[in-house]
């Protein structure tokens, strides 16, 4: 669990640096079709950003889980003791 949180992570955060790297730009004189375009890529970008950070989280929360889920080694077994009567 602790590699597949890993990778998640880093796949995330690869995909977030190459998300914002693209964002779509617009340039003076642009037609309204053109600006409609515009602004459907830039949401999708957006949304794409926002997978890729969901991505992120759930890979540090897997990553998370597998610290908190390992067992100590050489720790003390609980035992009861009947009390005495």
């Amino acid at each position: 669990m602790l590699i597949g949180g890993l990778a998640m992570v880093i796949v995330g955060i690869i995909l977030t640096a190459n998300i914002s790297a693209t964002m779509p730009t617009g340039h003076v004189g642009m037609t309204e079709e053109e600006v409609i375009d515009l602004m459907i890529a830039q949401q999708e970008t957006k949304d794409y950003n926002t997978l890729s950070g969901i991505l992120i989280g759930v890979g540090f929360l897997l990553v998370l889980i597998s610290f908190g889920a390992r067992r100590k080694k050489d720790s003390a077994k609980k035992e009861e003791e009947k009390p005495a009567e």
